[in-house]
């Protein structure tokens, strides 16, 4: 089987505008496939330059195969299985800054760059005070690009039509907000002077962005099915869902630039991506939360199965249509239209999505997830979401640990969180450990037996758990 390069198959040469740092799967399954269809389908004709952004990465792998690689999408839409294969050839080449700093440098000398994106983790977006302009390169991936942004500047001698819009995919809220604020601090770190800070601030732009795209990555469980269709050894193979979200803080000068749009991508450009991520994290990561120890105290294990459960499939779509989607600001149609797709992601059958995986840190999950949706819930209805408080007493009867059926229930969270449950469960009575629960402030920051009618209402649920079983609990809400 021949090696997939530029020489085996037919890929375009395009001119290099976008610098990327990142050469992982999610950026190459997402922002790369973006480019990939503005270049089909508009006038786009941009390449990607790929920057590694630590020492050891795929970069040589990369360049083997002169940026080229297959993706493999697979999903719902509307309603039907997709599998879909495509050669993605947006990559022009991939530069290792460690190895090749000049190299790294020269990307700013070319006019034609405008766009840079990156995805270095959570960690990534962080200011590391002993990096020095004159390392090579600096270690954070901010001290990086503020080297880049420098050697802008003084390559154009300040030029305002030189700049960079600079869209951050690291899974932080705000995440352009804070890679601004870690370049003006190595700006003043190096005494880079007032008049780069000016051309930074009013030439380039840092746009905060939310990205949504499951990409579990390299397909190793259907490699072999993979390359028998494509016949070509392609080492760089990239799996990922049919659905795509990318939501950006930036202005319609920005968005004529990079004309997502155009090509029928799911690419929003907006004043503010906070209704977006309140709405992802409320009525995607919410239901997820809420339905894995619901599910797997029912017998089920996937999420799939949950979707497809006479009972639990009703009782998700409760959650989040009737309890959580109320609590949110955007127009009904367009979280109807989300929550939709959200359901369609869930019953994905190409993923087996194990819940107890999800059930990872359970507590601080629903802090974040849920808790905002009850006590909002809570007060605009004058009354508890049902679901909402099911689903937190289903996580307390996990968390007593034991066997379900002849399985062994397995805890994996904070050892003090795992402490209180067993302290609370050792008294065999389920008023204290409502009570103990919601009292725990080291969980929530605050004593949520004060949010009125909870401790009682997670107490009846504990009860009707433990004497008549999570199924015919969940029927009694529904």
């Amino acid at each position: 089987m021949e090696i997939l390069n530029r020489k085996t198959v037919q890929a375009k040469i395009r001119p290099e505008r976008i610098i990327q740092f990142g050469e992982g799967g999610f950026l190459r399954a997402f922002v790369d496939w973006i480019v990939f269809n503005m270049n089909e389908k508009t006038d786009f004709n941009s390449n990607v330059v790929v920057v590694q952004p630590i020492e050891h990465g795929l970069i040589d792998m990369l360049n083997a195969q002169e940026g080229l690689y297959h993706l493999n999408l697979q999903g719902l839409e509307n309603g039907q299985p997709v599998d879909s294969i495509q050669l993605i050839d947006v990559i022009s080449r991939g530069l290792n800054p460690y190895k090749h700093f000049d190299d790294y440098l020269q990307l700013a000398e070319n006019p034609a760059m405008r766009f840079i994106v990156s995805n270095t983790t959570e960690a990534g977006i962080a200011f590391d005070p002993n990096c020095k302009l004159t390392d090579a390169p600096a270690k954070s991936y901010p001290g990086k690009l503020t080297q880049l942004l420098y050697h802008r500047y003084k390559t154009f001698n300040g030029a305002t039509d030189k700049g960079f819009l600079i869209f951050p995919c690291e899974l932080i809220f705000h995440n352009g907000q804070m890679l601004k604020k870690c370049i003006h601090k190595y700006i003043k770190l190096w005494e880079l002077g007032e008049d780069f800070l000016n051309w930074f601030d009013h030439s380039c732009g840092v746009y905060s962005t939310l990205v949504d795209r499951i990409v579990p990555g390299y397909p190793k469980d259907t490699i072999d099915q993979i390359l028998a269709k494509i016949q070509i050894e392609d080492k760089l193979v990239v799996k990922g869902e049919i659905f795509h979200l990318w939501v950006i803080e930036a202005p319609e000068s920005v968005a004529k630039e990079f004309p997502a749009d155009k090509a029928g991508l799911n690419v929003l450009f907006v004043p503010s991506e906070k209704p977006y991520h309140d709405r992802k994290v409320t009525m995607l990561n919410g239901p997820h939360t809420v339905m894995a120890p619901v599910g797997y105290l029912s017998g089920l294990n996937t999420v799939s199965e949950i979707l497809g459960h006479d009972v639990l499939g009703p009782f998700v779509h409760k959650v989040m249509f009737t309890e959580l989607m109320e609590t949110l600001d955007l127009p009904k149609a367009e979280l109807e239209k989300f929550g939709n797709a959200v359901l369609d992601r869930f019953r994905n059958p190409f993923v087996n999505h194990y819940v107890t995986s999800i059930m990872l840190n359970s507590f601080p999950k629903f802090k974040t997830r849920d808790l905002p949706g009850l006590k909002t819930y809570l007060e605009r209805k004058g009354e508890l979401p049902k679901g909402i408080v099911l689903g937190l007493a289903a996580m307390c009867t996990y968390y007593k640990g034991g066997l379900r059926g002849k399985d062994e229930i397995s805890l994996n969270d904070e050892q003090q969180i795992i402490n209180l449950l067993a302290e609370l469960w050792g008294t065999e009575d389920t008023m204290t450990v409502a009570e103990g629960v919601l009292d725990a402030e080291f969980i929530w920051g605050e004593d949520l037996n004060l949010l009125t009618g909870l401790t009682q209402a997670l107490k009846e649920n504990l009860d009707s758990i433990r004497d008549n079983g999570m199924l015919a609990t969940i029927k009694n809400i529904l």
